[in-house]
């Protein structure tokens, strides 16, 4: 199964919502045994499809608390949970979406992910309209690399980044005992709106900023700060908790391009610790918080615009064959019918025309049959019917069995039943005599008697 991973940008909040875009993605799409197929930058609606897709939510829109949650599930405790945060918000919690951690921390401590609803709902939105079906949703945060180290208890951070570029790297250090150890990395520099959505070369005067994601564990948090106070941002942040800061490098897209077009570089921050983006990519397929949750859960049962438009032809093809089939079933009824009308015409016809006294026509067949044995009768023939004809037909049949050994014959209802002496054994080729002669014959297995008919 081909995974598709996707670095989302921080939702701008000077740009409003009817006018929300998203710029080209970086992206990297790996097959179905975790091997690279291809990476780069492209629009939405670009993005090579896949069997799954996994989205990496900016830090700075998703807010992640750690709270008590009442042991609630489904609807209830959707609706429970503005209740739980609406004290630790400004933004009114209604017009959020909160997802819950699967995973407690203690009790029934769990971490909660809140997300502007409109945001949230336009990316799954944006992404469904584009054909990707599956997609997972997880906070960037989360797919950091576990902390691995510190920097010196005698070196903060902030005298690290003065020293420049040439400080060693972070050495491994004791967590310090009730202390959660603090992962921070510069993803990349803050791209106003107008340059990344409009394109517009005009560079702001301020100082370059960064775009600064931290994990305390479960936790996790993002902010926009200029990149010469990465160090003492992070170093105010931490406190004495140990910190391990990374730089992503590898960013698909991030090739050298023509100046109209050129992005800013990838920051360079003394001291701090490289992370590809192929490592946050496989992160975050690791990654179990999926944030899409409640009425943005994946179900693949239900059937999207973008499904719809897929399936359009293929329906507008079946409810033309469907009336294609009815309409040609009742032009196949109606020519049999009138079929019919006429075959009936011309036996009714024919009856009358050769029984001209027939006042009455009620099953032409029948009445013709009828009308054609009065004759054979009234001319002295027999009727393959009549007694003689079937007890004629009966001696010829009896082969090895003698005549005396006959005990009674009853004729009735164009019929004759046989009744064989005791001694008699009939033998298993009577029946085929029988055949042979035109008759029928089956015996009653609780009398004993053979019914003899006509078998024409």
């Amino acid at each position: 199964m081909s995974t598709l991973i996707v670095l989302l940008p921080p939702r701008d909040p000077a740009v409003p919502s009817q006018e929300w875009q998203l710029p080209e993605l970086p992206f990297l799409l790996l097959d179905k045994s975790g091997r690279v197929q291809r990476a780069g930058r492209s629009a939405p609606g670009l993005l090579p499809r896949a069997s799954a897709t996994v989205l990496m939510l900016a830090a700075r829109d998703c807010l992640m608390l750690a709270t008590a949650v009442p042991p609630l599930k489904g609807p209830r405790l959707r609706q429970a949970l503005p209740n739980v945060v609406e004290d630790q918000l400004i933004q009114d919690p209604q017009t959020t979406h909160i997802a819950l951690d699967p995973q407690p921390l203690d009790g029934n401590r769990h971490v909660l992910a809140i997300v502007d609803r409109g945001w949230f709902r336009y990316i799954v939105e944006t992404f469904a309209a584009a054909g990707h079906r599956n997609v997972k949703v997880v906070p960037v945060t989360r797919c950091l690399p576990q902390p691995v180290a510190a920097m010196a208890a005698d070196v903060p951070v902030e005298e690290a980044v003065a020293a420049g570029a040439d400080a060693p790297p972070p050495r491994a250090e004791p967590v310090v005992a009730g202390l959660t150890p603090v992962v921070a990395a510069v993803l990349g520099h803050v791209v106003p709106s107008t340059a990344a959505v409009l394109g517009e070369g005009a560079v702001d005067a301020a100082p370059p900023r960064v775009e600064l994601a931290l994990a305390r564990g479960p936790l996790g948090e993002g902010l926009a700060v200029p990149e010469s106070a990465v160090g003492a941002t992070v170093a105010a942040l931490a406190g004495d908790a140990p910190v391990t800061l990374y730089t992503l490098v590898d960013l698909p897209g991030s090739e050298p391009r023509l100046a109209s077009v050129a992005q800013t570089g990838r920051p360079s921050i003394a001291g701090s610790l490289p992370v590809s983006f192929e490592t946050l990519a496989r992160n975050a397929i690791q990654c179990r918080f999926d944030l899409a949750q409640f009425e943005f859960a994946v179900q693949p049962w239900r059937l999207d615009r973008a499904s719809l438009r897929r399936l359009r032809l293929p329906l507008w093809l079946l409810v033309g064959t469907v009336l294609v089939a009815i309409i040609g079933a009742n032009v196949q009824w109606l020519m049999l019918s009138r079929q019919r009308d006429a075959i009936s015409a011309q036996m009714t016809e024919l009856l009358l025309n050769t029984f001209p006294k027939t006042t009455v026509v009620l099953d032409a067949p029948d009445q013709m049959a009828r009308q054609l044995q009065q004759l054979r009768v009234a001319a002295g023939e027999l009727s393959p019917d009549d007694f003689l004809s079937l007890a004629d037909g009966l001696a010829r049949s009896l082969g090895p069995i003698p005549v005396n050994g006959l005990a009674a014959l009853d004729y009735h209802d164009r019929r004759v039943d046989v009744t064989f002496k005791p001694e008699i054994k009939v033998d298993p080729d009577f029946q085929q005599r029988l055949t042979r002669n035109g008759l029928t014959g089956a015996i009653d297995s609780n009398t004993g008697k053979w019914t003899i008919r006509n078998g024409q």
